[in-house]
């Protein structure tokens, strides 16, 4: 049996990943299990897969998950202390999906346990992608890329000749504005940037692909993952979102990954990698399809992806300050504070306003972290004004 912990369990990922545990209860046992604030769904989560430990990131919820729990034997607890010591307990193998810089922590906590890992997290690599993979190299450890796009590419690359890819290209949907003008834009609201064409995802994550703040992020993160410079990596919108990565090589062939738009098919390849596992996600009918399309996307009126190469090739702490900026321009805009397009604008704001710092140890990246949500708070306030 494979030993498995969900740090995240209660989020979109998680409760994937749950939900393909609990298809193969032969194949794993389930040690941790954290959740963020969803007391509720923990408790079911950890009573169903009959965890040894569940953990709530709120300690206020703690003796909640107690009282649902009581008679169990599943181990409760709860606070920031507890979420690390559940991410350190040494398992198989983690699902890392705690999003957004608190994810950092217990993303390397379960790194130094020298097992594979199942790299949901997007910062752990964007803003401490330094500080990440040397722990990595250190505990010699496996990351497992789950991102659709980048899970596509590592099955692309399983040849491993990785020294003769000439390019790596991500696919992006083009989200809910891929045909929308500037000016429609500027007054797009907030009910118009959550209608994704093709993905059913959290509040953040669907507007980061409005902006195309997720494919410039996940830019970042294929460079730290695949050891690529900047020049190596190109994105095309797709709007079927049925090609989810590929990989040019030098002799001009073209390797892709296709699947339906379910997140189970990429953290099913990562949980039984090497292997395969079944799973009952829809499958592809290419012939109904009839056609897949292609097209560059516009960096004047997706600016994100032009501020991604920008932070990427500047290096340092500026992804992490890109990010830290992107989420609290987020944050604003979902509370109706500012408009759409002026994520963008802060975040360009923001990277301009702190310039090039250095980022290598986890400190640095935490403090310029929130540098940046500091200076962006201050904008936001601004342009609401």
């Amino acid at each position: 049996m494979k030993t498995v912990s969900v740090l995240g369990s209660t989020g979109s990922i998680g409760c994937s990943t749950v939900d393909l545990l609990l298809q193969a209860p032969d194949q794993f046992r389930t040690g941790a299990l954290v959740g963020g604030r969803n007391v509720t769904k923990l408790a079911e989560q950890a009573r169903a897969l009959g965890a040894q430990r569940a953990v709530i990131a709120d300690e206020s919820l703690l003796p909640e998950l107690e009282r649902l729990l009581a008679g169990s034997g599943i181990e409760t607890a709860g606070g920031r202390a507890a979420v690390i010591a559940a991410a350190s307990l040494p398992v198989d193998w983690t699902m890392a999906a705690i999003t957004g810089a608190t994810g950092l922590e217990p993303t390397l906590a379960a790194v130094r346990n020298g097992r594979s890992v199942a790299l949901a997290n997007k910062e752990a690599l964007v803003c401490a992608g330094d500080v990440m993979l040397r722990a990595v190299a250190d505990a010699g450890a496996t990351l497992l890329p789950v991102d659709s796009e980048h899970n596509a590419v590592f099955q692309s690359m399983a040849d491993k000749q990785a020294d003769q890819v000439e390019q790596i290209i991500l696919t992006a949907s083009g989200g809910p504005f891929r045909r929308a003008s500037l000016e429609e834009m500027e007054k797009a609201p907030l009910e118009a940037a959550l209608k994704h064409p093709t993905w059913t995802m959290g509040a953040k994550i669907t507007i980061d692909s409005a902006t195309m703040f997720n494919k410039g992020l996940e830019l970042i993160e294929a460079a730290r993952l695949f050891n690529v410079t900047e020049d190596k990596l190109g994105v095309v919108v797709h709007p079927q979102s049925v090609v989810h990565g590929m990989v040019q090589y030098t002799d001009g062939s073209i390797v892709a990954q296709l699947g339906s738009a379910d997140m189970r098919i990429p953290i099913a390849h990562t949980l039984a990698w090497p292997a395969r596992m079944p799973t009952n996600s829809p499958r592809l009918d290419l012939a109904a399809l009839a056609r897949l399309d292609f097209e560059a996307p516009d960096e004047v009126r997706f600016p994100a992806l032009r501020l991604a190469r920008e932070s990427l090739r500047a290096g340092g702490a500026m992804p992490a300050i890109l990010s830290g900026a992107n989420e609290i321009a987020v944050e604003a805009f979902l509370k109706r504070e500012i408009g759409f397009l002026d994520i963008a604008r802060i975040v360009e704001d923001v990277m301009q306003s702190i310039g090039p710092q250095r980022a290598d140890t986890l400190e640095e990246v935490l403090h310029w972290d929130n540098e940046s949500r500091r200076v962006a708070r201050q904008r936001t306030v601004a342009r609401a004004a």
